[in-house]
C-alpha cells in the first residue's frame, strides 16, 4: 500500500504516506461547500503534476550534471462544470539560470513525459510553459 486516507469530518481528510509517516491534509474548496483551509483533492492533482515535472527534470538534470536547485513551478487549476472536474492545469516552470539550448530541450522533453502527465485523461488540457532567464 502507498497511503491511508482518513475522513476527519467537515469535508476534510488526512492522508498518511505509509513509508515515511508524512501527512497531507485536504479540505473542500470554498466554491464546493468547504472551508478552503488546505489543498483540495483537485489541488493535489494539479500540484502533483508540477511536482512530477520538476522531479523528472531533476533526475535528467542530475544525469547531465546540471543543478536545477531554485527552479519552481507556478500552478493554476481550472475547474469546469457539468460535470465538475478539472478541465485544465497550467504549469509555468521558472529556472534560476539559463542553460545551453540542447540541455533546455532535453529537460523540457523529460518534463512532459512525467508519469503524472501520462496518467491524466487526454481531455484534461495540460498547458506547460518553461521560462528561462535571458
Amino acid at each position: 500500500m502507498t497511503s491511508t486516507v482518513k475522513y476527519l469530518g467537515s469535508l476534510r481528510t488526512e492522508g498518511t504516506h505509509l513509508a515515511s509517516s508524512k501527512t497531507l491534509i485536504t479540505d473542500a474548496p470554498l466554491d464546493n461547500q468547504g472551508k478552503g483551509e488546505a489543498f483540495s483533492p483537485t489541488d493535489t492533482v494539479a500540484t502533483g503534476l508540477a511536482s512530477c515535472l520538476l522531479t523528472i527534470m531533476g533526475i535528467k538534470a542530475r544525469d547531465l550534471n546540471v543543478d536545477l536547485e531554485g527552479t519552481y513551478a507556478d500552478v493554476q487549476k481550472i475547474m469546469g462544470t457539468h460535470p465538475r472536474r478539472i478541465v485544465e492545469i497550467k504549469v509555468e516552470v521558472h529556472f534560476p539560470q539559463t542553460l545551453e539550448s540542447k540541455t533546455k530541450q532535453i529537460l523540457e522533453r523529460a518534463a512532459k513525459s512525467c508519469p503524472v502527465a501520462k496518467s491524466l485523461h487526454p481531455d484534461l488540457n495540460q498547458t506547460i510553459s518553461f521560462h528561462w532567464p535571458v
